[in-house]
Formats: structure tokens, sequence, C-alpha cells
């Protein structure tokens, strides 16, 4: 055989490469990552996972709202229809806010505190209490302090990013956020709301921590806190009960107020399994507003413990997947956005569980995405749909990366291509 078939026959059988490079490596895995998302870059879980709690959340709210609607208007499905409609509204600015680019806010980060910061103000001068405490605008309705977690979560982000290297200094890091943060935190416990200012204060810690704070200056800001916190125990009326019936509960739980007595009876009667969708007896007798604040306690009742575990894993599933798009995130504030968005619902879920059965001071919040309520629903999903479109600028840089990936792959490969070419075309020509 000829040295040209020989070499021809070599040629056919030349393993293409024994390893390919690390650039190309990378582009093969994130193409692999591509399955969380639709062609939108909609990711797919996170949206799987609303979803489930919404369609889950209209359910308990026609079920714990029917007599309660029926008492107070003649239509059991009074509130029933007004969750459909916030729920509208809340999916509507969802689907805005998942389109807006979120490192617009860096633009409006001002306006938008100083304008939460006016409406909660704005809350104390109307003063229209009700239930012991003044919290809306209106009937009940347009409650600022809702809105200002959300705000509140946006400037840190903001403010965190742009001080980041200057974070560990007293006069530039905990100092000026102690003060953001005091100011919402006391607007809010003016009104007064303990469990949103309590909320705020722990997301502002939370979140310079995650930003790179000093742990020196997070352990004087935690024992500050706690300080402020027994002030306001010890003067406030609704403080001191809250804490009396709380540390009552630890020690006897049959000495527990009304509220979550009636949520350990309707837990007991639940069981494993429940005793069925619409058979709750708790919220007929006597169970505090069954449709808001104690819309856990039906869900025990209704469907057990183990429909209560499945509610509970669903708000792990949210957490983790926030966190998994803060972790991706592009950049520092985009990572800050989506993990105070996510530690903020999950962390008003558990604290309404927990009340509910009387592991936390009784705080008042709503179950994010369960309870009826407007203005927590259209916030909570408001939050959700910037924490969507996280996930979207996140994918497309990605994609982004890839094709310059993929084209300096393709580049190098032509270029090997072509070298050898020549190089055996010459050989050839050689002989």
């Amino acid at each position: 055989m000829s040295d040209y078939k020989i070499e021809e026959a070599q040629e056919q059988f030349e393993p293409q490469e024994a390893a390919q490079p690390t650039i190309e490596r990378r582009a093969i895995r994130r193409k692999r990552s591509k399955w969380p998302y639709v062609e939108l870059n909609i990711d797919v879980p996170l949206l799987l996972i609303v979803f489930v709690l919404l369609v889950f959340g209209v359910l308990m709210v026609y079920s714990a709202s029917w007599d309660f609607s029926l008492q107070n208007s003649g239509d059991p499905t009074t509130m029933f229809k007004r969750q459909l409609f916030t729920m509208s509204v809340g999916i509507g600015a969802a689907v805005v806010a998942s389109f807006i680019d979120y490192r617009i806010y860096r633009k409006y980060a001002v306006f938008l505190i100083g304008a939460a910061a006016a409406a909660l103000l704005a809350v104390l001068i109307i003063n229209e209490v009700r239930y012991g405490s003044a919290r809306a605008l209106s009937e009940g309705s347009y409650m600022p302090g809702e809105v200002a977690k959300v705000v509140t979560i946006i400037y840190l982000a903001v403010w965190l990013t742009a001080k980041r290297d200057e974070l560990r200094k007293w006069a530039f890091g905990l100092l000026p956020m102690g003060a953001i943060v005091g100011l919402m935190a006391g607007l809010i416990l003016l009104q007064p709301d303990l469990s949103a200012a309590a909320t705020i204060v722990v997301l502002g810690g939370l979140l310079f921590f995650l930003a790179g704070g000093d742990l020196k200056q997070i352990g004087i800001m935690l024992g500050a806190v706690t300080i402020v916190g027994l002030l306001v125990v010890a003067f406030s009326a609704t403080g001191r009960a809250r804490m009396g019936s709380y540390l009552l509960t630890l020690e006897n739980p049959t000495q527990a107020n009304y509220h979550v007595l009636r949520s350990f009876e309707a837990f007991v009667k639940g069981g494993w399994f429940g005793v069925g969708l619409g058979q709750s007896e708790a919220k007929l007798t006597g169970l505090p507003v069954p449709p808001t604040d104690s819309i856990f306690a039906v869900v025990g009742e209704e469907l057990g413990l183990i429909g209560s575990s499945v509610l509970v894993i669903m708000y792990a599933l949210l957490l983790w997947r926030a966190l998994s798009i803060a972790r991706r995130a592009p950049d520092m504030m985009g990572s800050l956005l989506a993990a105070g968005i996510g530690i903020w619902i999950t962390m008003e879920a558990f604290i309404n569980m927990a009340v509910m059965v009387g592991l936390v001071p009784f705080a008042g919040n709503a179950l994010p995405l369960i309870s009826y309520g407007g203005s927590n629903m259209v916030a909570t999903l408001a939050a959700l749909g910037i924490l969507t479109n996280i996930a979207r600028v996140s994918h497309g840089q990605h994609q982004r990366e890839e094709r310059i990936m993929d084209a300096t792959t393709r580049g190098r490969r032509g270029e090997r291509g072509r070298g050898l070419s020549r190089t055996r075309r010459a050989a050839r020509v050689g002989r």
C-alpha cells in the first residue's frame, strides 16, 4: 500500500480531540443548564411554585371566607371575588415587573424610598384605626407597609452595591444603613405594626451580611436591635400583651390566648389527613379572621398535617429558587435583590405559620399568596415579578456568553482545520 493511502486510512481513524478545551466544556455545561427556562427566559420552577401557591390560596380563601362573607355582606363569595380581582392585579404587576430590567431601579431608588416613607407618614396622619392599629389609607385598604417592605429591599440592594467597598467603615456602612432601616421601621412601628417593623430590621441585617458587612458591626447592630426591642415591649401595651401571652404559652400551652387555643383545636381536629376541604368547624365557631391571619389553622384542620407540610415545603422550594437565582445573578445588586425577596416572603410565611402553633409571639402578618388581602398579594406578586426579571437578565447574559464561546470555539476549530489541511496538502504536493 502506498504512503498516500496509508495516510488517508490514518486520517479516517484519527481521534478528533483527546480532550476538549476548557472553553468548550464550559459551553456544554451552560447549554445543559438551560432546562429551567422556556423560550421567553422564564424560570419554570419559580413559575410552577407560584402557580401552585396561588391556586392553593384561592381554594383556601373560598373555603375560609364563605361564612365570614355571608355574615358581613350577604354574599358568600364576596371575599373570594375580591381575592380573584386583587390576584389579577398582582399578576399584571408581576408581568410588567418581569419585563423591566431590575437595574433601572438604581435611578429611582431614592424616589421610591421617599414615596414609601411619605405614604407611611400619611397613614399616621389619617390615623384610621382598625383592630387596634392604623395601617391603611382608606377603609382598611391600601396598606403602604406591605409596599414599604419591597421598596426597602430594593433600596438596600442598590445602596449596599454602591457602598460595597466602604461597608466596613462605620461612617459609610452600618450607621447610614441603620438610619435608613430605622426610619422605615420606626414609621411602621408607630402604627403600631411590630411584626412588619421587625421584618424590615431583620432584612436589613441579613442583606448587610450578604453584602460583606463586618461581623463585629452586625453583632453590635443585633445588640442594639435587641435593646430597642425590649424597650418597645416595655413601653408598648401591645408589645407587653403579646410577649406576656407568648411566655405563658411556652410555660403552659393550655393557657395560651384565645386565638392560639382555637388554632390548636383546629390542628388537633385535622389530624394527619384533615377533615376535608371546606369541612372546617373552627372557622364557623369563633376562630378569629379565618380568611386572613388564621388561614393556616384552616389548612391544618381541613387538609391535616400532610396538607400543612406540603404548604411548608412549597415555601421552602420558593426560597431555594430565589437563592438559586441570586447565585446566578449577573451582579451584586441582582444577588442581593433576589435573596432579599426570597427571604422576605418565606420569613413572613414561616412567622405566620409559627404564630398559629404558638412558636413565636403573635404577629398579625398575612400568609403570602394564601391569605385574603389585596396589599400583601399585589406587593408579593410584584416582588416575584422582579425576581423573575433577575432570572431573565441572568439567563440572557449566559446565552450571550454561550454565543461568544461558540463563535470562539468554531473559529479555533476552523483555524486548526485550515492549518492541518495546508500542512497535509503541502506534504502531498511534496510527494
